[in-house]
């Protein structure tokens, strides 16, 4: 919030694969504590980089399901690495994160680098029982178990 804009802009930033109820929770508590939520959305290639695969669901996609999030003002494709450039483009008063980046040091390497331009990070409780890399494991195992042309068989299409 600054003097020029009375409103405090909120800023979610995630790969949002495999859409959940962890998402969910973090787009919910985030446009609690803000009056304008934008919800960051990783490129594809961004994704690849930071995990070391593509998402399973694409960018177009992943950018319309936020997008239609009912706490979401607005959906960004974040396509630079440093979150200081996004910043430059979105202009947000504070930042959103799972609780599993605090204390680590892509954690404590986002605080330094905000608080020089006064935006706060904000950690929320990290969803434990669901991520998108447990389901994407139980698609891989699902994968794995019913080759195709077998009876339970994974369609060409759905891999």
């Amino acid at each position: 919030m600054t003097a020029d804009r009375p409103y405090r802009v909120g800023y979610a930033p995630g790969a949002y694969d495999l859409f959940h109820i962890g998402h969910l929770n973090i787009l919910r508590h985030a446009r609690s504590r803000c009056d304008y939520l934008v919800a960051g959305v990783v490129s594809d290639e961004m994704a690849e980089r930071a995990k070391g695969r593509r998402p399973v669901i694409p960018l177009v996609e992943r950018l319309e399901i936020v997008r239609s999030v009912k706490y979401v003002d607005a959906a960004f494709v974040e396509t630079a690495p440093d979150k200081l450039e996004t910043w430059k483009q979105v202009r947000f008063d504070v930042l959103f994160k799972g609780d599993d980046w605090r204390g680590t040091p892509k954690g404590e390497k986002l605080e330094r680098d905000f608080a020089g331009v006064g935006v706060e990070i904000v950690y929320f409780p990290y969803t434990v029982h669901t991520s998108s890399t447990q389901l994407r494991r139980a698609l891989d195992l699902l994968t794995q178990e019913a080759e195709p042309g077998t009876a339970g068989g994974v369609s060409e299409g759905l891999r």
